[in-house]
């Protein structure tokens, strides 16, 4: 169950992208799982929808997400979850601890260079191990 698989994305060469490049499109890639997930466990008002988004699309719970799947990373997967992770950021967030928003930001330039590698199936995995981290310390 993913909803990716419909469209054949295929970038030529994605670790040529920046890490921030690769992380606007994580962002994305993320943001519509979460959602997704959301809506399919139930049909509830937006308001109550995006509450609830919110506890899986921010900094922390993106960090904590990271760390749990940082060690069922390949090597490759690794490095660009590094490249994302210690891009320079023009900013942070006010509500955003530096670290946490960092390795959020590794965790959205992995899912954007899985998305432009036309991984779908990886990346559903892997958020599977992120929502599941997140639930558990609910």
């Amino acid at each position: 169950m993913i909803f990716i698989s419909c469209f054949d994305v295929k970038y030529e060469q994605p670790k040529q992208l920046s890490p921030l490049v690769m992380a606007f499109i994580g962002d994305a890639v993320y943001g519509l799982l979460v959602r997704q997930r959301l809506v399919l466990k139930a049909n509830q008002p937006v308001s109550a929808l995006h509450k609830k988004s919110v506890h899986y699309v921010n900094a922390s719970a993106q960090a904590r997400g990271a760390d749990a799947i940082f060690p069922s990373l390949t090597e490759e997967e690794q490095t660009i979850y590094k490249r994302g992770r210690n891009a320079e950021v023009n900013s942070v967030p006010k509500n955003a601890n530096v670290a946490d928003y960092h390795k959020a930001t590794g965790l959205e330039a992995l899912f954007g260079f899985l998305y432009f590698s036309n991984n779908h199936e990886r990346i559903a995995y892997l958020f599977d191990l992120v929502w599941d981290t997140i639930e558990a310390e609910d």
